[in-house]
């Protein structure tokens, strides 16, 4: 077992003129939020929306004129399904993927857009993977892991030598661990290119299978996660023996923290990232003295986040830095009460986005009511003075 920086150039010309070469850009917005320098690869403009497409499209180019044939079968929350779907019809290799319950529909979805069988097999990607197996045994597909083949990690690789390529001076680059295939490819070809650079893995809080075996320990994973394109419950064998020497850190965030990721890329870079996607930056937000005053390179790995779920993420954003303020008031339940309060927050310059009346809970009196008044403000000063214009009016608010 081996992938070496011979193997990752090899996939660098095999795969050419078939997978877009994603920008790199400089953020300034990111390095002031950060405090170091930050260049971004955007791997969410891939067709399909992540990195996954280098991989796939390498390991289906290895295959056999029988292979080919006989067609392939992976399992995948999402993001390797649509890129082996996407190539494997521009091959004409059929492609079935084994997709877990639960599985967002925009990548389901978006997999079975590009002509692939979609199976709906397993409760998690464990189950998922051994579904995909014994479809192999059943029908005779070749099974191409999302992660744990040596094509699969040369492909992967491609994606450090063109950042290094367009920002030879970063002092590190950091990038999310699920199965570990993304970070073993980028850690042998950056390594072999800039032999002192940092290689920083990312995992989330309820998936860290990474950082758990290199402890030597079982890793206790389980929940959902926004981070699901990396929520996988044990990293593979081969990307692990890979991976383990060259990696010089591994960070785990919480899930606060991709949230927080994906609505500032969102509102500061304009671009959309999905929950693993943006970890990187999750993990600069949770360890800012870990990076301080260093270069810094963030994969942004992928961008197939659900619409619904990207609403949420925004929303609950805008509620942490107080735009989103809902106002708790005890009043009477009479003509004009929510009239007069209305006016006292518009006159504040306070935008309602929506009110709701509570007349059976107990602790409110009879003829009483209380009112949750949603208000949009500017920001968290703002929030207060409207507090403060409703508390002088003479509402006694209960909580905000």
């Amino acid at each position: 077992m081996a992938v070496t920086i011979d193997d990752i150039r090899a996939a660098q010309q095999r795969i050419a003129g078939q997978v877009d070469r994603t920008p790199v850009r400089h953020s300034r917005r990111l390095s002031q939020l950060t405090g170091a320098e930050v260049w971004v690869k955007y791997d969410n403009l891939h067709f399909t929306g992540s990195f996954k497409e280098r991989g796939a499209l390498n390991r289906l180019l290895q295959l056999t004129a029988d292979e080919r044939k006989r067609g392939v079968v992976a399992a995948s929350a999402g993001n390797h399904a649509q890129a082996l779907a996407y190539h494997g019809g521009r091959l004409g290799v059929p492609v079935t993927i084994v997709m877990p319950h639960g599985t967002p529909f925009v990548k389901a979805d978006g997999t079975r857009a590009h002509g692939a069988t979609v199976v709906i097999e397993g409760d998690d990607f464990s189950g998922s993977t051994l579904h995909a197996r014994q479809l192999v045994e059943d029908e005779g597909y070749v099974f191409i892991s999302a992660f744990d083949d040596e094509g699969i990690v040369a492909g992967q690789g491609v994606c450090a030598l063109e950042f290094l390529e367009d920002a030879p001076d970063l002092d590190a680059i950091v990038i999310p661990i699920g199965g570990g295939g993304l970070i073993a490819g980028c850690a042998i070809a950056a390594k072999a290119v800039k032999p002192d650079i940092e290689i920083i893995g990312v995992e989330a809080a309820m998936y860290p299978s990474f950082s758990a075996r290199r402890k030597g320990e079982t890793a206790k994973c389980g929940g959902q996660t926004i981070a699901e394109g990396i929520a996988i419950k044990a990293v593979g064998d081969i990307t692990f023996a890979l991976a383990d020497p060259l990696v010089d850190d591994v960070l785990v965030v919480d899930e606060e923290d991709f949230e927080k990721a994906v609505a500032f890329y969102v509102t500061l870079e304009k671009t959309v990232a999905e929950g693993a996607g943006a970890g990187g930056l999750a993990a600069m937000l949770r360890y800012p003295e870990r990076f301080k005053g260093k270069k810094v390179g963030l994969v942004l790995c992928g961008g197939n986040i659900d619409a619904r779920m990207l609403a949420v993420v925004l929303n609950r954003e805008m509620v942490r830095e107080k735009r989103l303020v809902v106002y708790r008031i005890l009043g009477d339940d009479r003509p004009g009460m929510l009239s007069k309060m209305s006016a006292v927050i518009g006159g504040a310059g306070g935008n309602i986005i929506d009110v709701v009346h509570n007349r059976l809970a107990l602790d409110v009196p009879a003829k009483g009511a209380e009112f949750d008044i949603m208000v949009e403000t500017r920001d968290a000063h703002h929030a207060d003075v409207i507090r403060k214009g409703l508390e002088d009016a003479g509402y006694a608010l209960r909580m905000g």
